[in-house]
């Protein structure tokens, strides 16, 4: 057997070992809308960890970073700096939302919009937008898969068998027991991907370089530009790396997916504890890292960064260590996936068609639309992914700069009674519009600053300076005093 189909072989075992257990997770309960949505909102506090983490440790962490470190060099730090952060974020924010989700029974980001602000179209419009901004993020997702699986098989499997294959085991899996199978799924996921990171990452540069300092100092002797901001690169300086970790960190817990996965916890306490071990599941990171510095000195000339860690780890290691590699990268791929998949088809039924175009639909004619609509969307991200060529940092961060401005409606919603529903209308269309306008002109970052972060800063003037131009609104039905 050669040394591809032995990787493949090992990939295979551990993907489909995940789906399975995706597909057992939800087989002894009936899948309403809430348990499909959110688990019921009895997660604990290792389910919501394992999940969290799943969502925010993706294939971006693991090919991502790597491939930036490759590549554009120290840029790459806003990484270490924006997660850390994002769980401070997180440990204020979170349970407000939490409590606010459980006033309004909301399932999604859609619904606190709608019920705070008593208006179906702004939830309507959020939901469009999440949609739209969730697709590069799945685009991320599955191109990564599908270099995972193209390197590990010697290029014996393309792209796209591999892409497909596994995203419908995923698009069955999340139909099977939505949100739970994703956690479940996230058990075998996060044990696979914290043994390889830090066996590979703490392994290759001893074996190349004598240990982690001896490689640093290789670096700063051979390439020392790599290791300062702004790298590789003209413009990624400061003033691009101090506003992108402040748009990372505001923006991340905005993402529909991370939104409805804080809605599944069983409290609001549930939610702060995880906010504060959430940061050692962090350790990997460095670890990645390193991988994509030892790469620029071992593999010189990689047509593509993002590889970086593949190519390295093929190098260096028999090929059912290329397997298991790649195999918790793909998992790393599925899982969080598997949440945005559903998150997505949940906003287009219960946000986008219900209220605009069959109001008559009940909860369950819904959450029948929904696990229809999984197959749609898996579809529409994978078309992307085929004929997409961003790197996968690049893909995220077009995702950052969208999502991130629903943040002030969220955040003043959350404590300011006085925010107005057309003030974060106002905000929001105006913080796309510059968002849109600088990066489709090449403009990002736009004088050093990242366009989102500007976008953001417009968003949040607009809503405050609007909200207190207009009368104030009525509580919404059903909210307690916060």
């Amino acid at each position: 057997m050669n040394a591809g189909t032995v990787a493949v072989a090992t990939i295979l075992l551990i993907v489909v070992g995940g789906a399975a257990i995706g597909v057992l997770a939800g087989s002894r309960r009936r899948m309403d809308l809430e348990q499909w949505t959110v688990g019921g909102r009895q997660f604990g506090v290792v389910l919501v960890w394992l999940l969290m983490a799943g969502e925010f440790y993706t294939t971006f962490t693991f090919l991502g970073a790597c491939g930036w470190a490759y590549s554009r060099g120290a840029p790459v730090y806003y990484v270490l700096a924006y997660q850390p952060l994002c769980c401070v974020v997180v440990y204020f924010l979170a349970p407000r939302i939490w409590e606010l989700g459980r006033d309004y029974r909301a399932q999604t980001l859609a619904d606190f919009f709608t019920a705070r602000f008593s208006s179906e179209w702004l939830g309507a419009l959020v939901a469009l937008v999440g949609i739209v901004f969730l697709i590069p993020y799945l685009e991320l997702q599955l191109t990564g898969l599908g270099f995972i699986v193209e390197i590990a098989s010697a290029h014996s499997v393309g792209r796209v068998p591999a892409m497909s294959t596994a995203f419908v085991l995923v698009a069955v899996f999340v139909y099977t027991s939505g949100i739970r199978g994703a956690a479940w799924v996230s058990v075998l996921k996060d044990a696979l991907l914290l043994a390889v990171v830090i066996a590979v990452g703490v392994a290759i540069p001893e074996r190349y370089f004598g240990g982690i300092g001896p490689m640093f100092a290789t670096l700063a002797r051979i390439a020392p530009r790599t290791l300062v901001l702004p790298g590789r690169t003209a413009q990624l300086g400061h003033a691009w790396f101090a506003t992108t970790v402040l748009l990372t960190a505001f923006g991340a817990p905005m993402w529909p997916h991370l939104f409805a996965a804080n809605l599944s916890a069983k409290s609001a306490d549930t939610l702060r504890r995880n906010a504060i071990v959430m940061p050692l599941y962090g350790i990997t990171i460095p670890l990645v890292i390193f991988v994509g510095f030892a790469a620029t000195v071992v593999l010189p000339g990689l047509r593509d960064g993002d590889l970086s860690m593949l190519a390295l780890v093929g190098k260096t290691y028999p090929a059912w260590v290329l397997g298991v590699v790649g195999g918790a990268g793909a998992l790393t791929a599925m899982v969080p996936s598997a949440v945005m998949i559903l998150s997505a088809a949940a906003l287009f039924m219960k946000n986008v068609v219900r209220p605009l175009f069959a109001p008559a639909l009940d909860d369950r004619g819904v959450a029948r639309g929904a696990r229809i609509a999984v197959f749609a969307v898996t579809a529409i991200a994978l078309g992307f992914a085929i004929h997409g060529s961003s790197t996968l940092v690049a893909l995220l961060l077009i995702g950052y700069a969208g999502v991130a401005q629903f943040l002030p409606g969220v955040l003043l919603g959350a404590f300011w009674p006085r925010t107005s529903k057309r003030g974060v209308a106002c905000g929001l269309v105006v913080g796309l519009a510059i968002v849109g306008g600088l990066m489709l002109s090449g403009r990002d970052p736009y004088r050093g600053v990242n366009a989102g972060f500007l976008g953001l800063c417009a968003n949040l003037a607009c809503v405050l300076l609007v909200s207190l131009a207009t009368r104030a609104p009525a509580p919404p039905a059903g909210a307690r005093a916060g």
